[in-house]
C-alpha cells in the first residue's frame, strides 16, 4: 500500500477526480468533505499527506490548517481559487507545505505530493544531504559543489541550511526572515535576505543570472531545488 493521502474538499466531482488519479499512482485515498470532518480524520486515519481545500463550508480552510497545526507536523498541500499573494504568503506562514491554485494540473500536484512526502521522510535523518552538484554536511557545517569546498558566512550558511531542509517546498520571506535573523523582522532584514540570496546564488549557481537551484517564487518567497 503506498502513502495515504487524506483530501478535505467539498466539490464531489473534485474528490472523486483525486481519488481516481491518486490510486492510480499508488497511493491510498481518505475523503472528507468538511472542515469538521477533515480534523476528526486528520486524528483518527493518521495520514501522511492532507489535501485541503481552503473553501469549505463549514470552517475556513486556514483554521482548519491552524487547527492541525497545534497538534501536528503532518505534511499540508493548500488547494485554493484565491491568487492573492498576501493570501498565499498568509496560509504558508501558518504551516503550509505547499499550495496550488485552482485550476491545477494533476500531474504537478502529485508531484509536489511526492515532494512533501519525500521531504517529510528524509527531515533531518541524513547528515549529509545532496541536491544537484551541492552537498551539505549538516554535522561538520561544510557545504560543496562538485566535490569543491564552497565557502560561506555564518548567515549564508544558516539561510542555505534552512532553503535545503525544506527543498522543493515554498519559503516565504517572512519565514526565512524568522529563521536566519529571528524575530527582528523589518524591511531592511528582508533588503537582507534579496541580498544573501544573491550571495549564495553566485556561489552555487552555473549561471547566477538564471538560477536553477535556488528559485524565486514571485512575490512570495523561494524554494531550494527538490532532492534528487
Amino acid at each position: 500500500m503506498g502513502a495515504k493521502i487524506l483530501v478535505i474538499d467539498d466539490e464531489l466531482q473534485i474528490r472523486k477526480l483525486l481519488k481516481v488519479t491518486l490510486q492510480a499512482h499508488g497511493f491510498t485515498v481518505i475523503e472528507a468533505g468538511t472542515g469538521a470532518d477533515g480534523l476528526v480524520s486528520v486524528a483518527m486515519e493518521r495520514p501522511d499527506l492532507a489535501v485541503l481545500d481552503l473553501g469549505l463550508p463549514d470552517l475556513d480552510g486556514a483554521e482548519v490548517l491552524r487547527q492541525i497545526r497545534e497538534w501536528s507536523q503532518l505534511p499540508v498541500i493548500v488547494l485554493t481559487v484565491r491568487d492573492k499573494e498576501s493570501e498565499t504568503v498568509t496560509i504558508l506562514d501558518s504551516g503550509a507545505d505547499d499550495y496550488m491554485t485552482k485550476p491545477f494540473a494533476m500531474g504537478e500536484l502529485v508531484a509536489r505530493i511526492r515532494v512533501a512526502l519525500r521531504h517529510a521522510a528524509h527531515a533531518l535523518t541524513e547528515p549529509v544531504l545532496q541536491i544537484g552538484d551541492v552537498q551539505m554536511d549538516l554535522a561538520r557545517r561544510v557545504v560543496e559543489k562538485q566535490g569543491q569546498l564552497v565557502r560561506l558566512t555564518p548567515i549564508e550558511y544558516d539561510l542555505l541550511k534552512t532553503l535545503v531542509l525544506h527543498a522543493g517546498r515554498v519559503l516565504t520571506h517572512h519565514q526565512l526572515v524568522k529563521e536566519v535573523w529571528g524575530e527582528q523582522n523589518s524591511e531592511a532584514t528582508a533588503h537582507y535576505l534579496r541580498v544573501y540570496i544573491g550571495h549564495l546564488r553566485k556561489k552555487l549557481e552555473d549561471d547566477p543570472t538564471r538560477p536553477t537551484l535556488i528559485l524565486t517564487e514571485p512575490g512570495i518567497g523561494y524554494r531550494f531545488k527538490d532532492f534528487q
